[in-house]
């Protein structure tokens, strides 16, 4: 699920392939309305279509000229992206 609060979207629940549609797209729908920020701090299950989820908001940011950070990723997610080696490529802040 997400929430808007300010230029920020908090995450929560499960980032998982069941979910990951409706992620992506609410996501990009908030990058749209200038969020800047995506806080992972309440995701409570990643799998590895949370880091194509991420990585489709960073292109989402990137093609409207716009940088984008990720607060407080879970460690399942820095897992993931650490086996799979783009663990340089998260935009955290």
């Amino acid at each position: 699920m997400i929430r808007i609060s300010g230029d920020c979207v908090e995450v929560s629940g499960p980032m998982t392939m069941a979910g990951a549609r409706a992620l992506l797209a609410e996501g990009e729908a908030a990058i749209a309305a200038e969020v800047s920020a995506f806080d992972l701090k309440a995701v409570t299950e990643t799998d590895s279509s949370c880091l194509a989820v991420v990585f489709g908001w960073t292109r989402a940011a990137m093609a409207a000229g716009k940088s984008l950070r990720v607060l407080n990723p879970p460690q399942s997610l820095l897992s993931l992206a650490a086996v799979y080696g783009v663990a340089d490529l998260l935009p955290q802040g």
